[in-house]
């Protein structure tokens, strides 16, 4: 693979943002005393009358965002995403997700990405709070650009919606993308023997696999999933169709996940299908992500070896019969 150019998700997040406000000025911000880490201070400093700072407050930002709603706002609520998601379920449930209120959750430092806080600031469970609720869409980007595609997107959408963005910066995957819609489904590489579903920093990774099983001789599709809720469940079967293998590969519990979405969509379908992902348990501190994700087995290597571990069945199973 060549070379990767790195960019941060949530620079690009507050600059896109900001860009957007000149032009919409129903958007506004609301930030939970984490602003210089979400990038909101970004806003704060281009659109002060428009930033309001909540502090450790996260159940209040989520009341308030909906009230302004409710006056014709589009308001971004901004926090870690175990905090956003979490804190604040309640209001999320009761006064969002319920009233169908166009109000943005955006969930920074999700997974494992708060590397140094540990368990508690790292969220791993995220995506399955948000998948629960109805009316919710639920969206994970894969690279900087996906995020600055997005988000007019996410503007225009109806209803609630949750971003989910990590601390991390990641390769620029598709520098020349242009996104027309949120279906969420797109394949980033082709491959005819087994397919690969990924979702945020772990659709690298999946690339990554993908060039070590074609060195040996297999070829494995990769599919970006950056719109978890709603699922396109129609394409997800036709990626899979004709393939000896799936796997599907997130930075988040494999409880409610990715591979939770792909195996109801995957139901009737006879492919083998595993997850890489966190296995039902929480975070811990770590020297730096490269460890963390190495300790929890999110790794090309991993994609690969579930990969092989599949296939080898498949062939005992075809020798069988």
């Amino acid at each position: 693979m060549p070379e990767a150019v790195l960019r941060s998700l949530r620079n690009t997040y507050g600059e896109t943002l900001c860009r957007l406000m000149e032009h919409d000025e129903r958007i506004v911000v609301l930030d939970a005393d984490l602003c210089r880490s979400t990038m909101t201070t970004l806003v704060e400093q281009r659109f002060p009358r428009r930033f309001i700072e909540m502090g450790i407050a996260e159940q209040n930002m989520v009341a308030t965002a909906a009230g302004l709603a409710l006056e014709g706002k589009i308001p971004f609520v901004n926090s870690f995403a175990v905090f956003a998601t979490g804190r604040a379920y309640d209001q999320i449930r009761q006064a969002v997700a319920l009233a169908r209120l166009p109000v943005r959750i955006v969930g920074s430092s999700a997974g494992l990405s708060d590397y140094g806080d540990g368990a508690t600031h790292q969220s791993i469970e995220d995506i399955s709070l948000m998948r629960s609720l109805p009316n919710m869409t639920v969206l994970c980007p894969a690279d900087a650009r996906e995020v600055e595609q997005m988000l007019p997107l996410i503007v225009a959408r109806a209803g609630p919606v949750y971003l989910r963005l990590t601390r991390a910066e990641l390769p620029l995957l598709d520098p020349g993308l242009e996104l027309k819609d949120l279906a969420g489904v797109r394949r980033v590489r082709e491959g005819r023997d087994a397919v690969i579903f990924a979702t945020g920093a772990m659709v690298f990774e999946a690339m990554k696999a993908a060039s070590i099983l074609e060195a040996a001789g297999v070829s494995a599709r990769v599919v970006n999933v950056s719109t978890l809720k709603p699922l396109a469940e129609t394409a997800v079967r036709e990626e899979a169709k004709g393939m000896k293998a799936a796997v599907t590969a997130e930075e988040h519990s494999v409880v409610g996940g990715l591979g939770s979405a792909v195996a109801w969509a995957l139901r009737r379908s006879r492919v083998p299908l595993e997850s890489v992902g966190i296995q039902d348990c929480f975070g811990t501190s770590g020297e730096n992500l490269e460890t963390l994700m190495q300790h929890y087995g999110l790794t090309a290597e991993a994609i690969v070896r579930t990969v092989h571990s599949l296939l080898a069945l498949d062939s005992a199973g075809s020798a069988q019969d």
